[in-house]
């Protein structure tokens, strides 16, 4: 099964200039923790919730403080075409629950997440989020 197939297409994009309080009203109001963030039709980044807590609250930022000051700026990502074990297998290695997906212009197309492969493939997605769970990853402190 491909990633196009099983990925969210309905992708809002974050804009490194936005504030914080601005992201987290959005991920509130659309029950998301996760954000691409653009910036020039390019990809430059991603915001989780995690992100807002940890680099923005727990740093002492107020609501007025910037996406780019929090954001992860090492952008990981999938193709639409790769195929969702692969996928799977490698999120679980760099340890992420979520990814862009471009397509082959680089052109964000979705985001696909450790729970949509779920649906496509309890046995992969499994595999992932085992590896997700373990202590540590880019965002261990």
């Amino acid at each position: 099964m491909k990633v196009s197939e099983i990925m969210s297409r309905d992708v809002e994009i974050a804009n490194p200039n936005q504030t914080i309080a601005e992201i987290a009203r959005c991920m509130a109001d659309r029950q998301i923790g996760f954000l691409p963030v653009g910036d020039n039709d390019r990809l430059v980044g991603t915001i989780t919730d995690r992100d807002l807590v940890v680099r923005g609250l727990a740093d002492g930022l107020g609501g007025d403080a910037k996406v780019r000051e929090v954001m992860s700026r090492d952008v990981k990502y999938c193709f639409e075409d790769e195929d969702v074990d692969d996928v799977t297998r490698n999120m679980g290695q760099v340890q992420v629950r979520r990814l862009p997906v471009v397509n082959r212009d680089k052109r964000l197309t979705g985001v696909i997440s450790l729970g949509d492969a779920s649906l496509a493939d309890t046995a992969a997605a499994g595999a992932g989020l085992k590896k997700v769970s373990r202590p540590g990853g880019a965002h261990a402190h």
